[in-house]
Order: C-alpha cells, then sequence, then structure tokens
C-alpha cells in the first residue's frame, strides 16, 4: 500500500515545483541496509584507532624505506575495511611475500594473536634490486622468491616488524615478533576463511614508483586489543605524568648545585681618564645615590632583584626588596 503524504508535504512539494526546484520530499527515517552475510565487528572509535595507530607507523616506516633505497619515499595509510578471509586470500597472487607476525602481550591483558602482512611483488623486487646496487627498475618476473631474495626480503621484513612493534607500544605494551615468511598465499590458512578481518591498505610512493603493503588482523582476540587502546592511554598518560616530575625534580637538584655570580651595583657613573689615573687609596668617590636608596642585584650579569644596603655581623651586605619583573 503506497504511503499518503501529509498536507505539508503536500505544500512543499507544490512550492518547490513553482520554484523550478526538483521534488524531494521526506517520507520518514533514513533505513541503511545491513549485510548479515558480512558483519561488521568493528565500531567507527575501534577503526578510528586502528587508523591512527597505522599513520604512526607509516611515519616510521618511511624514514627506514628513505634510508635503505636512497630515495625520497611516501607512505600513508590509503584504505581501512572489513572482510571475509577468503575474500582476502583469493585476491593475492600466487606468488606473493607474506609475512606471519605474531602479536604478545606483555601484561597479559589482551590474548596474542597473529596478523598477516603482505608485501606487492612489484615492491618487494624493487626492494632486492636497490639493495643489491642496482637502480630500482620496475621489474616483476614470473617466478617465485630464491633463497638470496629470500634472505634478503627476510631482513626487510624483521625491520618492519619492529617499526610495528613500536607503534602499536604507543598504545598497548605487545611484543611484535616476526613467525615466518610464506611466498604462497593459496597454501597459507592463518583463519578461518569465513572469519572477518581488518584489511590496512598502505601505499608507498616513491619517484615513477607506486607499491603496496597491506596488513591483514584477525577480528577475534583483536577487538579486546583495541578496546584496550584507551585504558593503556590514560594509564601511559599517568606514568608519564610522573616520569615527567621525577624528571624535573632530579634535574632541579642538578641545577641547584650550580654556582652563579651574584653582583650588587650600587649606582653607574662616568669619570674621566685623567681622574682615574689620579686615584689613591683612600680617596673617597661621591656617588649619585643615597646611602638609603635602593640597588640593584644581577645574577649572572642579568638584573634580578632591588635590594637595601645594609650590615650583618659587622659586614657589608644588601637585603634583597623584590624581584625585578622581566
Amino acid at each position: 500500500m503506497a504511503e499518503a503524504l501529509s498536507q505539508s508535504q503536500i505544500d512543499e512539494l507544490l512550492k518547490q515545483m513553482q520554484s523550478g526546484g526538483g521534488a524531494q520530499v521526506d517520507t520518514g527515517p533514513k533505513i541503511k541496509n545491513y549485510d548479515f552475510k558480512s558483519p561488521k565487528k568493528f565500531t567507527k572509535e575501534q577503526i578510528k584507532a586502528l587508523d591512527s595507530l597505522h599513520e604512526n607507523f607509516s611515519r616510521g616506516l618511511s624514514s627506514y624505506f628513505t634510508s635503505i633505497l636512497h630515495n625520497v619515499c611516501e607512505i600513508s595509510v590509503s584504505q581501512i575495511e572489513e572482510q571475509r578471509y577468503y575474500e582476502f586470500s583469493n585476491a593475492l597472487p600466487e606468488n606473493t611475500l607474506m609475512g606471519v607476525i605474531d602479536l604478545r602481550s606483555e601484561d597479559k591483558t589482551v590474548p596474542d594473536t597473529s596478523l598477516l602482512m603482505d608485501i606487492s611483488n612489484n615492491l618487494s623486487f624493487m626492494i632486492i634490486d636497490r639493495l643489491l646496487g642496482g637502480a630500482g627498475r620496475l621489474f616483476v618476473p614470473e617466478r617465485n622468491f630464491t633463497d638470496i631474495e629470500r634472505a634478503i626480503l627476510d631482513d626487510v621484513v624483521n625491520t618492519i616488524t619492529e617499526y610495528l612493534g613500536e607503534a602499536w607500544c604507543n598504545y598497548i605494551p605487545v611484543e611484535t615478533s616476526l613467525n615466518s615468511i610464506e611466498t604462497n598465499a593459496r597454501l597459507l590458512q592463518a583463519y578461518s576463511p569465513q572469519e572477518i578481518v581488518v584489511i590496512v591498505l598502505l601505499n608507498v610512493q616513491m619517484p615513477d614508483f607506486n607499491g603496496t603493503i597491506t596488513l591483514c588482523l584477525p577480528s577475534d582476540g583483536m577487538e579486546s586489543v583495541v578496546d584496550n587502546f584507551k585504558i593503556w592511554h590514560s594509564r601511559a598518560k599517568q606514568i608519564d605524568a610522573t616520569h615527567t616530575e621525577d624528571r624535573r625534580s632530579i634535574i632541579m637538584d642538578r641545577i641547584k648545585q650550580s654556582d652563579l655570580e651574584i653582583e650588587a651595583v650600587l649606582d653607574n657613573f662616568t669619570m674621566s681618564l685623567s681622574d682615574i689615573l689620579q686615584l689613591q687609596a683612600q680617596d673617597v668617590i661621591a656617588l649619585n645615590k643615597k646611602i638609603d636608596d635602593t640597588i640593584q642585584v644581577k645574577v649572572e650579569g642579568d638584573l634580578w632583584y632591588h635590594a637595601k644596603l645594609g650590615k650583618s655581623k659587622l659586614k657589608k651586605s644588601v637585603k634583597l626588596i623584590d624581584t625585578i619583573a622581566k
């Protein structure tokens, strides 16, 4: 049965037709379709947290690639999405470099898990070419990696794993380690085909070159890890605040032991050179100030205090009155 329009909706429709506008009528709340076959397990806040984490990871990785490839390299998060594991696995070529990275919690507050990292073949062979002294030309042979090429990439992936661990430690205390490297994605069954995974696509861009690094994070176990981001982040802030206060106290204790030159300035005046040459012991020099006027006290040449002249236990002394405003 067709829905009947209200009088206000009819009036609005006629008004738009008279003004030449399009006929757009709000017939109620908008309904968003939900795919029960591919449920979304991560909230927008969790996806946003993962995006921030991998942005930090990308910045560190950019510096590493720039140093080993001797060329300017920019890495950024291109896309983060959820999908079934079989969809991710079927999209991979047969011969590709796949690293299995273990993620373990230091304090056992979150369960241990593993994630996958895929480096595109054009990026893998370009890295090999550059590290062996080549120009980094774009050439992808239709074959599997040799033992020498795997040994070279094994060292690179190990370093990437360390950068990934540093990025994770900004949110939660974990340890990352490279479990294995596989070159045939079809034989790698890390998760069940129907399991929901989060795919993080990193774009690697260099002059006249573009490659990708893809991270595959399982939903099982990863949800609790992401949920602990805020708890650990707030705890880390409290720890950092305590450490900052301790460092400040140590620094101040060291500064207090420093020697500084303090100078009491009675007056500033000028004399001719001939008068200075005629000065003798016991001569009296007339100043422009009275005995009870305030004088200035300098610390390392900078004015700091106003003071009064006086005596303390038969010794000349000055009494600090106030601090000179800077």
